[in-house]
């Protein structure tokens, strides 16, 4: 029952499943990682180099632009048509073998292509060289589906979209390199390529050698049979697709991104030939940019992902690539200028592919995955061969040059962001909440892996703020439906977005039925496999504690079986959404970004009781202290702050004097620190005798600017008291007053210093002094006075004793 505006994404939440019978990550996974890392790399260098070697010959060649256009398609179509025909046997090889072994399999089978690529180098005959780059193609066909379905076995779920990152970057570093070497070694070697081919193969012999420290996996699905139609299993594969309206959206996007990757490298080639007039090492320049972009966007996105699948991303690359690829055709007339559009182009297709990827490969059920990605690997390379045919329709039938391609590029990547908009709607919003939460906050995750992978769940969370929604939805990327306050969701400019994204209304004043009906809709909601949360507290705190928990979450999961996951806000308090200063939004941020911790705690059973749920949150609030405790000050040190953030500010009054500013209290502490010196060397801790006061708030300031420990005397309590008082913290001198002493007949357990004679007449070259030492930073100052290093917050601020009626204090 949230006074927040609560939104979150919809997909289909029942089709969300963990892998059910592959191996759980090893704990060791890195070498496996990094060994396939390498492995693609290699792949990816000598894909391209080949078929860019071959285009680079067929471009030298003296053809006319028509006979050119179409031998550039071919070879375009021969590199994608693989991976159309056998991309599903390559994910019955990562479905039925360990994809290991496939990977090794596929190492050993292009010993064999390159040794005929070294053949028909060596004869000079274009139709082997056109073969060969088929033979290429379809050895990384068979590979693919075991390389992408490596990822989610290999390595932890919290890391997947890092290493899809990381996966991309060092594909297109492979891209990059092979971009450069075929420019090179086409002009280098022209007439002897045979030379570059051996090349080649030395490189396939350090890919199989590190293929070998891939780690071990079983198969997936042992039983499964060949189907000799290597279109058989597309029907199949589809249907399973098509249950998981996300899953079917990254397949589609991941389609087009591989057709306009295609059709910008072909474009590139006859744009820096005929359009910049620059060699091919040049023309190469072009193609390391868009790689180098391609590369830095992926791994940035991985990073930015935050340990989850953020396809909020997914708009936000879309809306680069479309405005850059535009840009191209105006403003790409010199070779620089034309790189940096490139790049930037590349970058946000790296934001784009990275999330996409990561849905691909971890959404599917694992009997089901090598299929999936073996379809998408399928559809990749219709969008390849497309790509080819466009290329040829743009420049053949409607007579577009390269800037015109450019132009038609950038159009159907607006249709494509347009249409993803459409379809999934929540992924822009969730592109908004990232951008909110990743500039005004800064959100530190404890316990992600305590989120169910799949199935119904109640998250029950404190409620600190009114953008308590939007942290939750940031921390994973598990849609949540929030129940949400209803005087919020019918705002006019909220209702539309919570409609969309399915929050529930729920308010105290509706009548009883419709209240029922609110709660009723979130069981049947976890009952469906979704995830809702429920701010039990029923309001946003006003004191910043922990407010009692209503019963509504009782009521939500009677009946359900499905566990209650307790999540705590941390930090929120104080930041400008929150009630901290008695008023929401309307006060100046203490800083920005603004660092939140959001714990997510261990599931309980769905029979846990309010209480039970509250004292689980209220234990994550204790443990995310520690995260907390690293930007928080010592006493002193705060008050040193305040004073020079805050130097007019009232601080503390008394009856004797009403109103004293922080910069005159710091002012005063120091110089009675400055007097009191002396008497005070040589103890750790001093005894104060001082009533409630202006004068004893701030001989208790003097003393922890002195480095010492203050001991708060009663002076209420017996002399007896007094005496045990000062005996256990060995007190040598207490700080009182004569007019205290006058009072109440007591005596002083140790050598009284009154205040009166300490604090009087103080001369100008001591106010000087206590003046110049008020503007240095809180170290330096209190390093001044007290003539060592700084405490820390572990250290003994000052002794309290209780004021028991028998026995010592």
């Amino acid at each position: 029952m949230s006074e927040a505006a609560s939104i979150s994404p919809q997909p289909a939440p029942e089709t969300r499943r963990a892998p059910e019978s592959a191996a759980p990550p090893s704990p060791n996974w890195r070498r496996g990682f990094w060994s396939l890392i390498v492995t693609q790399f290699q792949n990816a260098f000598n894909d391209n180099a080949l078929k860019f070697l071959v285009i680079y010959i067929i471009v030298a060649m003296d053809f006319t632009a028509g006979e050119r256009d179409r031998l550039v398609f071919i070879v375009s179509a021969l590199f994608a048509l693989p991976f159309i025909f056998f991309s599903m046997t390559g994910g019955y090889f990562a479905d039925r073998y360990s994809k290991r072994s496939v990977v090794i399999g596929t190492k050993l089978g292009e010993v064999g292509v390159m040794a005929f690529a070294i053949a028909s180098f060596a004869a000079h005959n274009l139709t082997m060289e056109c073969a060969a780059v088929f033979l290429i193609s379809t050895q990384a066909a068979v590979f693919g589906p075991s390389k992408y379905g490596l990822l989610p076995e290999v390595l932890p779920e919290r890391e997947l979209s890092w290493g899809n990152g990381i996966l991309e970057l060092g594909t297109f570093l492979g891209s990059i390199a092979a971009v450069m070497a075929s420019g090179y070694l086409a002009q280098r070697f022209r007439g002897r390529e045979a030379i570059a081919a051996m090349m080649f193969l030395g490189c396939t012999a350090v890919g199989l050698a590190t293929s070998l420290g891939i780690t071990h996996v079983p198969a997936a699905d042992p039983t499964r049979r060949f189907r000799w139609n290597p279109f058989g299993d597309i029907g199949d594969q589809w249907r399973i697709m098509r249950r998981d309206r996300v899953l079917s959206w990254a397949v589609l996007g991941n389609t087009y991104l591989w057709f306009l990757a295609a059709l910008l490298q072909l474009t590139i080639v006859i744009f820096g030939k005929f359009v910049l007039g620059v060699d091919e090492t040049h023309i190469s320049y072009l193609q390391i940019a868009l790689s180098i972009g391609i590369g830095a966007g992926s791994f940035a996105a991985g990073y930015l992902s935050g340990g989850k699948i953020e396809y909020g991303l997914i708009p936000l690359g879309a809306i680069g690539m479309t405005a850059f690829s535009g840009l191209l055709a105006p403003y790409g007339r010199t070779l620089e200028r034309s790189e940096t559009l490139l790049a930037l182009l590349g970058f946000f297709g790296g934001f784009f592919a990275v999330p996409l990827n990561a849905l691909i490969q971890h959404r599917p059920r694992a009997e089901h995955k090598g299929g999936v990605l073996a379809l998408a690997n399928f559809l990749s390379f219709v969008g390849v061969l497309g790509a080819g045919g466009a290329y040829y329709v743009f420049s053949g039938a409607l007579h577009f040059d390269a800037r015109g391609i450019f132009l038609a590029g950038a159009a159907l990547t607006l249709v494509m962001t347009a249409y993803s908009v459409y379809l999934l709607p929540d992924s822009l919003l969730r592109l908004v909440l990232w951008m909110l939460t990743h500039s005004i906050y800064r959100i530190r995750v404890v316990g992600r892996d305590n989120i169910p992978e799949e199935g119904g769940a109640l998250f029950v969370s404190n409620h600190m703020s009114l953008v308590d929604a939007l942290l939750l939805i940031a921390s994973t990327d598990r849609p949540i439906r929030f129940l949400m306050f209803k005087d919020i969701y019918d705002l006019p400019y909220i209702r539309p977005f919570a409609k969309m994204l399915r929050a529930i209304p729920i308010s105290s004043t509706l009548r009883p039925r419709d209240m029922i009906r609110s709660l009723r809709e979130a069981s049947d909601a976890i009952r469906a496999g979704e995830v809702v949360c429920i701010f039990a507290e029923g309001q946003i705190t006003r004191i910043g504690h922990l407010l009692p928990f209503r019963r509504g979450l009782e009521r939500i999961m009677k009946g359900v079986d499905a566990p209650i996951v307790p999540v705590s806000l941390d930090g929120v308090w104080g930041s400008v959404f929150s009630f901290e200063r008695g008023r929401f939004v309307w006060k100046v941020p203490r800083s920005i970004p603004y660092p939140v911790t959001v714990s997510v705690g261990k599931p309980m059973p769905a029979t846990a009781q309010p209480f039970e749920v509250r004292e689980a949150v209220q234990q994550l609030q204790t443990d995310a202290y520690r995260h907390r405790k690293t930007r928080l000050r010592t006493l002193p040190r705060a008050l040193i702050r305040t004073a020079h953030q805050y130097p007019f500010r009232f601080a503390m009054g008394d009856k004797r004097r009403p109103r004293m500013r922080w910069g005159d209290a710091l002012l005063s502490a120091i110089f009675l620190a400055r007097r009191l010196r002396k008497t005070w060397r040589g103890q750790e801790m001093v005894g104060i005798l001082l009533p409630p006061s202006v004068p004893g708030a701030l001989v208790n300031f003097a003393a922890m600017l002195s480095g010492k420990i203050p001991v708060n005397l009663n002076y209420t309590s017996s002399n007896e008291t007094l005496a045990s008082c000062a005996e256990q913290c060995d007190l040598k001198t207490v700080i009182t007053t004569k007019l205290l002493l006058e009072k109440i007949p007591l005596k002083v357990p140790a050598e009284t210093v009154l205040l009166e004679e300490a604090a009087a007449q103080p001369g100008a070259l001591e106010k000087l002094a206590a003046l110049a030492l008020w503007f240095l930073p809180g170290a330096m100052l209190e390093r001044a006075l007290n003539g060592s290093t700084t405490k820390s917050l572990d250290d003994l601020a000052t002794v309290i004793f209780s004021s028991g009626s028998t026995g010592e204090p």
